[in-house]
């Protein structure tokens, strides 16, 4: 498929005037720009770090980000070193020692180079654990006789928000720092890893439920936060954030396409759970709207995504290949949220 290059590497996300703020202190900044790349470099040192949660489409947003941010960073596992290496356990991006920013940038106290990361990722399909939703699911759905079986034997990697919160999110300096969890999930929310359903309109009703259950968790936690926040050069801390990133369906007929659509076109056979993804989004969408989460932001980041077609990995039609513009566009976009919005004061959750 030589022949969609370079044009699929062309497109950008782009933002109405005025839409964004002024380009300044919070403004909108393109990371294709070097003094801007470098810019994040040094602001997920000094105001804290990502932690990227979710299942391969979000380990391919951590590999763009890698791409995106060389020579500056450091990215963990070498995959060419070890081919084998288990994708479902953490990996790190680490600040370059030998890039310019590390001569320029105001290091929090206990920093480590070598031990900090600056964006980590870690693979979680559900975003919850398999004993948290079947516990859930009887005391929920009682009408259920003690026979009945919510999962299928289909391969998936999750665990608790006690276990990925804890044990990473809230690691203070050395090993941890990290400002902004950003999560997303509804791909492997599907009627064959959840067998019990036979449709989705029951399961999409049990994630409802379950993303209630998540959200009284996370904030629990992250209200109780033992650390204090993320810890900033000067001693003081800052309350960390979650994001949620709008999931993003495929394009059945993907490797047919050249170029992105004007409109998001409708789903002609709707494979997996991809025209219900909508349905999905809205639900978590509605879910962390309620006053009781102020620290947890949803983004529905997801239209440009959608009308990219051409987008797309040779071996499917879900994953996204690095430098199309759709994953660089969310680095982009969170980057700006989590300093306009959220530091910069311009977000409340009424």
């Amino acid at each position: 498929m030589w022949d969609r290059f370079p044009v699929v590497g062309s497109w950008r996300w782009g933002w109405d005037e005025g839409g964004c703020g002024e380009e300044g202190e919070y403004g909108f900044r393109s990371l294709y720009e070097e003094r801007y790349k470098r810019e994040f470099v040094k602001d997920l040192v000094e105001n804290g770090g990502w932690l990227l949660i979710g299942d391969s489409i979000t380990e391919g947003h951590f590999f763009s980000l890698s791409c995106l941010l060389y020579p500056h960073v450091l990215a963990t596992p070498d995959y060419v070193k070890n081919p084998y290496f288990d994708r479902g356990w953490p990996q790190n991006m680490y600040l370059n020692p030998e890039s310019p920013v590390a001569e320029l940038v105001e290091f929090p106290e206990g920093f480590n180079i070598s031990e900090t990361p600056l964006v980590t990722f870690r693979r979680v399909d559900l975003l919850l654990s398999i004993e948290e939703l079947e516990d859930l699911h009887r005391r929920k759905h009682p009408e259920y006789d003690a026979n009945f079986t919510l999962f299928s034997e289909e391969a998936v990697w999750t665990l608790s928000p006690e276990t990925y919160i804890d044990d990473l999110f809230l690691l203070p300096l050395p090993y941890g720092n990290y400002a902004n969890l950003v999560v997303s999930t509804a791909g492997h929310w599907t009627t064959s890893v959840f067998s019990g359903y036979p449709s989705i309109d029951g399961l999409l009703t049990f994630f409802r439920e379950s993303m209630h259950l998540w959200a009284d968790h996370t904030q629990s936690l992250l209200s109780h936060d033992p650390t204090g926040g993320v810890l900033l050069p000067n001693g003081h801390h800052a309350k960390r954030h979650v994001l949620v990133r709008a999931y993003l369906p495929g394009h059945e007929d993907c490797h047919a396409h050249r170029a992105p659509w004007d409109e998001i076109q409708p789903m002609k056979w709707n494979w997996y759970n991809w025209g219900n993804i909508g349905e999905f989004n809205r639900v978590f969408e509605h879910v962390v709207a309620e006053r009781e989460y102020p620290d947890i932001h949803y983004l529905a980041i997801d239209r440009p995504a959608r009308l990219r077609p051409d987008a797309h990995a040779t071996g499917d039609c879900l994953h996204i290949i690095a430098g199309a513009g759709v994953l660089e566009g969310w680095s982009e976009y969170i980057w700006h949220y989590s300093t306009w919005f959220l530091r910069g004061g311009g977000y409340s959750k009424k």
